[in-house]
């Protein structure tokens, strides 16, 4: 809880930050592939929801109860793509997002340590999207898995409420997980930045659960959710390097 609650504190002067380093012009390709892919889902979440909600209504075979189930059907049908949409959006966006977040990334991390040239892993703007596209891919298939059970747990009667807690809490923590992964991965290794990120859970959970909320703000929270969180993201993340010893320059500099 401790580190969920840091996650979450390191938003504030995330805006302020941005500012005092003039990012905002790295941000504006990131903030057009939000809003495309915002739209995109949206409208195929429209479009859908009632023929997925008639196809589920299939299965009660039975006159009586008939319109009443085929309205909770197409409930759950929209809520389906909503949910899938919302895991989806924020998987897309990270991915394709990454080759201009790393240097925002960058500029904090330089900030924070005091250097106007941080020493690190060097990667190309086609490594940063591939790695971006194969964190965020592995994510997927994860937050995937997890949210079938969970989805399930929400049709049991009572404890059903849980699943609505574990699923935000799910989403949260993929979404900071790719939100610290733009600084993870010039110090890390893929493998070794997914053992971080599992030790530091609470940091991403706490990351993610503002990126979330951001997402429920209609426009300005998909206009400002990935400045704002890959900000506080990047902060929370050079602190915890630094802790565990684990910058390349920190590195190199006890060796020395």
């Amino acid at each position: 809880m401790k580190n969920i609650f840091q996650g979450i504190k390191a938003y504030t002067g995330a805006f302020a930050l941005i500012s005092k380093l003039k990012l905002w012009n790295y941000f504006f390709v990131p903030i057009g592939i939000s809003l495309f892919t915002a739209i995109t889902i949206g409208f195929l979440a429209y479009s859908l929801s009632s023929p997925i909600g008639t196809f589920i209504a299939k299965i009660w075979v039975w006159d009586w109860g008939k319109d009443s189930f085929t309205s909770f059907s197409s409930i759950m049908g929209g809520l389906l793509v909503v949910i899938l949409g919302f895991i989806l959006y924020k998987h897309i966006i990270m991915a394709l997002s990454a080759p201009f977040m790393s240097p925002v990334s960058e500029r904090i991390e330089a900030h924070l340590l005091g250097t106007k040239r941080h020493e690190h892993r060097n990667t190309s703007f086609r490594e940063q999207l591939w790695r971006g596209i194969k964190i965020n891919v592995r994510n997927l298939s994860f937050e995937i898995l997890l949210t079938i059970p969970i989805l399930l747990i929400g049709f049991i009667p009572v404890i059903g409420i849980i699943s609505t807690i574990l699923l935000f809490l799910v989403q949260a923590y993929y979404a900071g997980f790719g939100n610290m992964d733009y600084t993870l991965e010039r110090h890390l290794n893929y493998r070794e930045s997914i053992t971080f990120v599992k030790n530091n859970k609470g940091a991403a959970i706490g990351n993610g659960i503002v990126f979330m909320l951001f997402l429920l703000i209609p426009v300005v929270g998909i206009i400002l959710v990935l400045p704002l969180s890959v900000t506080a993201a990047s902060i929370k993340t050079v602190d915890l390097l630094t802790i565990e010893n684990r910058l390349v320059s920190t590195q190199k500099t006890t060796l020395k």
